[in-house]
């Protein structure tokens, strides 16, 4: 068991390995974007009563369902930050969309700083919030720790541990304790407890999670316009790879070339987790030669058997709308899974693969209706997405069954929000 004078000086470490290590992280391409706010350096944002961090994808869609439920009753700024380019974008979308309102919230966005105890002071001295909303598991020593200084109350929402993650903070139980949030509503039983037992369990609650409010939304609405429509000619299909992590990229391929033997004509959505990963897929289209162009460079219908590489950010829901079949990455190795929902917002049942661990919280009950279809290996894959192509469900028939999964887990963004307010006023 530490003490108070070992936690204080891990801490010092910490700030040290700071220190030393920043002037490296400019030569990462993805931090260096936004590399000054990351130091917060001016300009600076403004300051705001509530702070939320999202700090990728995922988590910039949630902060997005909070936005727009969000009702303090005053006057209320909202500083959003992210740790991704990505996960900026999507929040300047949730921006627009709410900008203006009569809720009377204003709306910013930046990069979320370097965790290093004197930025981090800085940072939260300036922005002053009175409540901190975390997405998930985002949770920073030197960020919590001036948190606490400035008198702010901390929430985590949508909240979510891994048993891995839970090991790693228990190496120092008393440091965490005393940074611990004022309050956490977690998405499961397992995570509340693991929450619980690093925290408190007073201060633990379970909550819906906010992506099955999403779902819904979408199920009933589905759009009568879809921007990417022009890129498809009408008699031809689309397949979409949805999130498709790095160590899967082999099995993908695999999949992909079995495909396009079956289906020549079909056109392929290839959207990669990460787009730092963009160039190697270049490099295997290239090399295999397979037709394949950028979606960044295409504004008319591609032709038929083409391989659209996704390196524009926000248009996967609208992709898998347009789809026929939908295979959902970080699930044919051992990640835990990307999130298989979105394309039932379109009337695809996703085929995934094994590991889909952190989607657990799902529930099995998806998987037994035929909602979503579990692939043991990329050879069965295979098999279900040909069929898909072959024989596709008829959408507003998912879309259905879909909602009528998801509408008795609804209800988090509504709860989210009135912990939220009650903390503000």
């Amino acid at each position: 068991m530490f003490n108070q004078a070992t936690d204080k000086a891990a801490f010092l470490l910490y700030d040290l390995a700071w220190s030393l290590g920043i002037p490296f992280l400019r030569l990462n391409r993805r931090l260096a974007e936004g590399y000054d706010q990351r130091r917060f350096r001016p300009p600076l944002p403004a300051p705001a009563d509530i702070w939320i961090q999202a700090a990728s994808v995922g988590e910039s869609f949630l902060a997005w369902e909070l936005l727009k439920r969000l009702n303090p009753g005053r006057p209320a700024n909202i500083l959003l930050t992210s740790n991704t380019r990505q996960g900026m974008e999507i929040l300047e979308k949730a921006i627009q969309e709410i900008t203006p309102n009569d809720r009377n919230i204003s709306a910013a966005r930046a990069y979320f700083p370097f965790d290093k105890p004197g930025i981090m002071k800085r940072a939260a001295a300036h922005i002053h919030p009175r409540v901190m909303i975390l997405l998930e598991s985002e949770m920073w020593p030197a960020h919590l720790a001036a948190l606490k200084k400035v008198g702010c109350s901390v929430v985590v929402i949508n909240g979510r541990v891994t048993a891995k993650s839970l090991k790693g903070y228990l190496y120092w139980p008393s440091f965490w304790h005393r940074l611990r949030p004022d309050k956490i509503l977690a998405i499961s039983g397992d995570d509340a407890r693991r929450f619980g037992r690093l925290f408190g369990s007073q201060r633990v609650e379970i909550m819906p999670n906010i992506k099955f409010d999403r779902l819904g939304s979408a199920a009933e609405a589905p759009g009568k316009t879809n921007p990417l429509s022009f890129l498809v000619l009408p008699d031809t299909k689309l397949i979409v790879f949805g999130s498709i992590r790095h160590q899967e990229e082999d099995q993908v391929q695999k999949i992909l070339h079995e495909i396009r033997q079956r289906h020549p004509m079909v056109v392929t959505g290839l959207f990669p987790r990460h787009f730092h990963h963009l160039d190697s897929w270049a490099s295997f289209l290239k090399a295999s030669k397979i037709p394949w162009c950028l979606r960044s460079q295409t504004d008319a219908p591609v032709p038929p058997g083409t391989v659209i590489l996704w390196d524009t950010y926000g248009e996967l829901t609208h992709a898998y709308h347009l789809a026929t079949a939908a295979l959902v990455g970080g699930t044919l190795a051992p990640l835990g899974g990307q999130n298989f929902l979105e394309p039932l917002t379109s009337g695809i049942r996703p085929v995934i693969g094994p590991s889909w661990e952190d989607f657990h919280w799902v529930g099995a009950e998806i998987i037994e209706r035929g909602l979503v279809r579990v692939a043991k290996d990329w050879k069965e894959a295979v098999i279900l997405l040909a069929g898909d192509l072959t024989r596709p469900a008829p959408p507003e028939k998912v879309r259905e069954e879909a909602y009528q999964y998801v509408k008795d887990r609804q209800g988090g963004t509504a709860m989210a929000c009135r912990l939220i307010e009650e903390f503000l006023n």
